[in-house]
């Protein structure tokens, strides 16, 4: 595990270092965020399918999708209920920042590493409802409408989720790529850690002092990292479930803000500066919280 945390902080700080030396800019960051994104995450989460099948593995995905539902409702009404107060640029931020982490970029790399590659089958698995919230609860916030069409184009289009059905597809069906397909799958899918580590180090490397400084930030942090996870973990434990379900299911609610916020922010011109803000500050303290979590449920 220390070895794991080691290898994860060397990446992201060289992610940190390639940004500060002006080596990647801002386009070549959006770049290799899309390339994640787009290519290498897919390969990454179809790799994950690629087990044996059995009941077991059903019931884990059964309850660990079902938990993330659970979740992802609870965090709707807890951004509703806690934010209601807050000026309107800011509560849009918050309420988003609570319902969309960035376990969809940093999750399935976290999770592969810490519980090897059942962990990232079930993290896939456990995005699937907060990938759909993303686009629909999540946009909502913002916008204060959703159009139903959008939102399931969107869904159903997702690179992510079209490797979640067609990783199911192999799994259930066993059918066997061809060793050359395979192969090129696995080789691509095993980039995600590296790339994801480095493009959360170039995030941190944007980091100023200024941004450190908003007590509603360092408490939406605390929501984000500790509490929520904390409320997940009890119950889970309490109701003896499976212990790699439980893992993966509270690793992942323990991720910082997503970066979609900022983005999301600056386009409906909800407080963009605060929004960015939100994901530097919370990104850094995660790599805090994590191992701590990390080494709690191993």
């Amino acid at each position: 595990m220390i070895a794991l945390q080691l290898t994860m902080f060397i990446m992201i700080f060289t992610g940190f270092f390639v940004k500060r030396l002006g080596m990647v800019g801002k386009e070549g960051q959006k770049n290799i965020t899309d390339l994640v994104i787009y290519i290498i995450l897919p390969c990454n989460i179809v790799k994950s399918f690629l087990v044996d099948f059995s009941a077991d593995t059903l019931i884990r995905f059964a309850v660990i999708f079902l938990i993330s539902v659970l979740i992802q409702a609870g965090c709707v009404i807890f951004g509703k209920v806690v934010y209601r107060n807050q000026p309107e640029g800011r509560r849009k931020c918050l309420q988003y920042g609570i319902i969309c982490s960035n376990a969809g970029f940093l999750g399935n790399p976290l999770a592969e590493g810490v519980f090897g590659s059942m962990g990232l089958t079930l993290a896939s698995v456990y995005l699937i409802p907060q990938r759909i919230m993303m686009w629909s609860s999540g946009l909502a916030v913002f916008t204060g409408n959703t159009d139903r069409k959008t939102v399931v184009k969107k869904v159903l289009t997702h690179p992510c989720i079209l490797a979640c059905v067609l990783g199911l597809i192999l799994m259930l069906t066993q059918a066997k790529l061809p060793g050359f397909l395979r192969q090129s799958v696995e080789t691509l899918g095993n980039c995600n850690t590296a790339m994801s580590m480095m493009v959360i180090g170039m995030i941190l490397a944007d980091i100023r002092k200024e941004h450190l400084l908003d007590w509603d930030i360092v408490l939406y942090t605390l929501f984000r990292l500790v509490l929520i996870p904390l409320v997940i973990y009890i119950p889970l434990r309490l109701l003896s479930v499976d212990p790699l379900v439980t893992g993966v299911s509270v690793l992942l609610a323990a991720m910082p803000a997503g970066a979609t916020t900022s983005i999301l922010a600056s386009k409906y011109d909800s407080d963009p500066e605060f929004a960015t803000k939100l994901v530097v500050f919370s990104t850094l303290i995660s790599m805090i919280t994590t191992p701590v979590w990390s080494f709690l449920l191993v």
